[in-house]
């Protein structure tokens, strides 16, 4: 259902091989050999494509489906349409966005250098890399082979970037180490100066801000992401972290493996976040923090106190999240009770 124009399709595949790629059981009595075209929604697929259930809300829509196969939990099996073949998991999601790539990989570049684009000579350039028009890639930088570097990029003075990276048009890069695989969209912002200055009552003077930015393997910068390189230890972004767009990272913060931060949150400097952290959009959190492992903040929340392991924290200021539930129960209760007693006032009539 993807727009050609845009989305270069592969296949098509048999529904067998489909559940071998996602590592999943056909019901019994489909046919391995069933060929599928394409991927579609619920309520758009039709007998050459496949879909997926993921959320009970939509298993009305999937009793009514007409897709050829579904990818789904097997407690919901008993509620397909007669016919459909189904690719039985306990992981929907994750078996669905394999399949999915299979039919859409992500794009290879395909090796060039535009001629408006500049790179200087003292550039390391790797095997099988594409530079699109308008791009800058400054002294002593190194490309690692098969990285995709689109128009009017700029990355600075001795970057490195490992192998396989893609950085979006108009991004920039300065005092960076960038791992491979690593995906930097466009109008993202790494490696400036960080927000650093010392201030008395004749003003504000600016503190070098003498370290870098630090990324990881298998990380994800969102469009217009900002990530400020450190003032002496370096700001860090731990592998396999996905960073939405539109998150502030100031400088010298610490991320480690696998965080999600989702869009229009911002990380003051000095923060540390342990693994597997996922903070909600539009959260803000204060300087010099500690945040553990597997800690999950709301969104809209304003954090200003070290974070536990493992604890679950929502509001502002951020407390656990029952207890923000319980406050958010009595600001509710406390509403319906100042209603009741307007509306039973003589004054209100």
């Amino acid at each position: 259902m993807a727009d050609p124009r845009f989305f270069a399709r592969q296949g098509p595949f048999s529904i067998g091989e489909l559940a071998r790629m996602a590592d999943a059981e056909l019901n019994e009595g489909a046919d391995a050999a069933l060929m599928i075209r394409d991927v579609a929604a619920l309520d758009a697929a039709g007998p050459d494509d496949v879909s997926f259930l993921d959320n009970p809300r939509y298993a009305e829509t999937f009793a009514a489906s007409r897709a050829g196969a579904c990818v789904v939990h097997p407690r919901f099996a008993s509620r397909a349409p007669a016919g459909m073949a189904l690719i039985l998991t306990p992981a929907p999601y994750m078996a669905y966005a394999h399949i999915a790539r299979a039919f859409y990989p992500p794009p290879r570049p395909v090796p060039a250098i535009a001629p408006t684009a500049v790179v200087d000579p003292t550039v390391a350039l790797g095997e099988g890399c594409r530079i699109d028009s308008g791009a800058v890639i400054g002294a002593r930088a190194e490309i690692g082979a098969g990285s995709w570097i689109g128009a009017n990029a700029v990355i600075g003075e001795a970057v490195q970037l490992g192998k396989d990276c893609v950085v979006g048009a108009s991004a920039s890069i300065s005092h960076a180490l960038i791992g491979e695989r690593v995906m930097i969209y466009a109008g993202a912002r790494i490696g400036q100066d960080g927000f650093g200055f010392a201030s008395d009552r004749s003003g504000h003077t600016r503190v070098p801000q003498l370290g870098r930015v630090i990324v990881g393997d298998d990380v994800e910068i969102g469009a217009n992401t900002t990530v400020d390189r450190g003032a002496g230890p370096d700001t860090v972004i731990g592998a396999g972290c996905m960073i939405d767009n539109l998150v502030q990272i100031g400088h010298n913060v610490q991320m480690g493996r696998g965080c999600v931060i989702v869009s229009q949150v911002g990380i003051s400097g000095s923060t540390r976040l342990g693994d597997f952290v996922v903070i909600g959009g539009q959260t803000g959190l204060a300087g010099h923090l500690s945040i553990g492992s597997g800690v999950r903040i709301a969104a809209k929340s304003g954090v200003h106190t070290n974070v536990p392991a493992g604890t679950d924290i929502g509001g502002a200021p951020a407390v656990p999240v029952r207890e923000w539930r319980r406050q958010l129960a009595a600001v509710a209760r406390l509403g319906r009770q100042k209603k009741s007693e307007g509306e039973s006032s003589p004054e209100s009539d």
